[in-house]
């Protein structure tokens, strides 16, 4: 559990829950997801001493349950959202076993950048002057902003009053926007696999053989699009809330609108990756409905070729199969100069069929 406390260009850090709010500034507890599940009782003490208001027991199951898909949710006193982030391959703590952190082998096979495609909630509740994170154990994405913001409490006064959060819901997007930026890092690596698999697809002189990696990356792609999705909804159902909000001494008009435009920033983000990932899907199939066009164009080519030497050789065995008959009175046969005759006829026979089937292209591509 790490408890902060944010105030303009100044923030405090403790490990131990807040008896009272600050005088200004908001409070921002962060907590694994089993250390909520052990001290929600205290916490919801809490949050009836600060804010004379509980966290309801639905959306207590919503931030500790694990396999809940991105969504928002909000009441009278608080909001709840629940965003996906990228687990890189860890999967989330299991709650039946306390502080252990299961590692599972990836049901994606083949490169690496598809093993990376795993994914785990983050769960914030944000009140007016208190927001709740609860991420996985050991989240790279709290510790990478938690970082970034104590650096900002080192800076003068007046960068800090810029870097650091103005409101809880201020901190909830910009944690957000980190996790976005995670899915949009991946774009790069993702393309430059399918490009690889695609040159391999269409490449003559090699024979494809990693169907089951490509088959696993055509549906990673689909579950990172249903991902992205669900953040989609979750983000503009947060707008749509957002814009309902009116301004008051705590939420002043020019803040409320930078939370709307950091909301339309993220949600900028997100369909960019959605984009990104159809694209990349629509690349994947179209790539393997070309390899099997060039493999059927090959396939026919050969076919043709064996075709036309067929044809251009039945004739000579018509005439071989003419001269093979047992007659007794064939004048060909007796003469001196038959079997010139007949090479010559065979070989002219011969290169005039070669000669038709090459004007009509049957010998080339």
């Amino acid at each position: 559990m790490q408890v902060f406390s944010i105030h303009a260009d100044q923030i405090t850090e403790t490990a131990v829950l807040p008896t009272v709010l600050p005088d200004q500034g908001f409070v921002w507890l962060a907590f694994s997801r089993r250390e909520f599940e052990i001290m929600q009782a205290q916490v919801q003490q809490m949050l009836h001493r600060l804010c004379d208001v509980q966290i309801y027991e639905l959306h207590l199951q919503d931030v500790l349950n694990n396999q809940l898909p991105s969504h928002y949710d909000f009441t009278g006193d608080y909001d709840v959202l629940v965003f996906r982030r990228l687990a890189q391959g860890r999967s989330e703590t299991d709650l039946s076993k306390p502080g252990e952190i299961l590692h599972r082998a990836n049901a994606h096979s083949g490169p690496s950048i598809l093993r990376k495609i795993d994914t785990s909630p983050v769960a914030f509740v944000v009140f007016d002057r208190v927001v709740i994170s609860v991420h996985p154990v050991d989240c790279a994405v709290l510790k990478a902003f938690v970082g970034k913001v104590m650096n900002s409490s080192h800076l003068s006064s007046a960068q800090a009053l810029h870097r650091l959060p103005t409101h809880p819901a201020d901190l909830m997007l910009r944690m957000v926007s980190s996790v976005v930026d995670g899915y949009l890092n991946l774009r790069r690596e993702l393309t430059r696999q399918l490009d690889h698999w695609q040159s391999e697809l269409l490449n003559p002189n090699t024979r494809f053989n990693d169907w089951s990696a490509l088959l696993n990356a055509r549906l990673t792609l689909h579950y990172l699009d249903e991902i992205c999705e669900d953040q989609r909804a979750a983000i503009s159902d947060w707008i749509e809330a957002l814009n309902a909000w009116p301004a008051d001494d705590l939420l002043k008009p020019d803040s409320l609108e930078l939370l709307k435009i950091r909301s339309r920033d993220v949600l900028e983000h997100i369909e960019r990756v959605v984009h990104h990932v159809g694209r990349l899907e629509q690349n994947a199939e179209t790539a393997v409905q070309m390899h099997f066009n060039a493999q059927s164009n090959r396939t026919n080519q050969v076919m043709r070729t064996l075709t036309v030497l067929t044809a251009i050789f039945l004739p000579l065995n018509l005439i071989t199969g003419f001269f093979g008959m047992n007659f007794e009175n064939f004048p060909v046969l007796h003469s001196e100069n038959g079997l010139l005759m007949t090479e010559l006829f065979m070989g002219l026979v011969a290169i005039g069929l070669t000669v038709l089937f090459w004007k009509k292209r049957y010998l080339r591509g």
